[in-house]
């Protein structure tokens, strides 16, 4: 039995199946489909033609565009049909022909969105993904399996996403980019393959960075990438120099932390 609050709004050439469970405040367009195992929190829009299926659970205020098929299976050889989950965040747009998938039983079955996010048109976000908050995905980008986006992140058009790669919070990445290795907090590549080309200054001052403190950054940055050692030998030896330092300190854990990828750096070939 369909949970349906008395303040949805339900087109009549809807379909909505048996089972969902519709919050207040919901408008589900005309041709819109909805799933038996799907949760629209309060006031989430389905514009016409909209479908939203699978174990899904949108969060309130979230606004899904015409043609958009939010989700479906994961695209993956070796889901067998378990049931996994995808579940989306409070107040994001998710544009016209966007994808995202369930997660896969292999890898504990859930794909994650966070909140606030704008998912240009066309974009994809695969299976077992994890997408911060405040995230840009520009119109085309691709997320393969197991990508982790951080918080505030920005992904120009058609870029791609290597499956596993993490791309740190306030990263920017360039339209038609190749990510195959992970990219620091604040970094900016561009490029196919990618490169590191340095900091994404822009982004920070954008968040309030003070001056003093990119200054800063920046000379964790170089003598990380251009020390004589390893980018995580160099990394792991500043850390005392830089540990009153918020925006250095989240690069340094970032480049710590365990990784199934290399490190994108500023030279082609190098890898951390």
């Amino acid at each position: 039995m369909s949970l349906i609050a008395k303040g949805a709004r339900i087109h009549p050439m809807a379909v909505v199946e048996d089972g969902a469970t519709i919050g207040e405040g919901v408008t589900v367009g005309p041709f819109c489909y909805v799933g038996a195992k799907v949760v629209l929190h309060d006031n989430v829009v389905l514009f016409t033609n909209a479908v939203v299926t699978g174990r899904t659970t949108i969060g309130q205020g979230t606004k899904i565009f015409p043609m958009a098929v939010v989700g479906g299976d994961p695209q993956s050889v070796h889901h067998g049909g378990e049931e996994t989950t995808l579940t989306v965040g409070d107040n994001c747009t998710i544009r016209e022909g966007v994808t995202m998938n369930t997660g896969t039983a292999e890898f504990g079955g859930q794909t994650i969105v966070g909140n606030n996010n704008l998912f240009l048109a066309n974009s994809h976000v695969a299976h077992d993904c994890r997408v911060g908050d405040n995230v840009i995905m520009s119109n085309n980008v691709m997320l393969a399996g197991h990508v982790v986006i951080e918080d505030r992140a920005i992904l120009g058009g058609g870029c791609a996403v290597h499956q596993f790669t993490r791309v740190g919070r306030h990263a920017f990445i360039g339209g038609l980019s190749a990510v195959s290795y992970d990219v620091i907090p604040y970094g900016m590549l561009n490029g196919n393959p990618g490169v590191l080309g340095g900091l994404n200054v822009v982004g920070m001052t954008r968040a309030g960075v003070e001056r003093a403190v990119i200054h800063r950054v920046r000379r964790a940055f170089k003598a990380i990438f251009e020390g004589e050692g390893s980018i995580r030998d160099n990394a792991a030896s500043i850390r005392g120099e830089y540990a009153d330092c918020k925006e250095a300190m989240q690069i340094l854990d970032f480049i710590a932390a365990d990784s199934d990828r290399a490190l994108s750096s500023p030279n082609r070939g190098q890898k951390g």
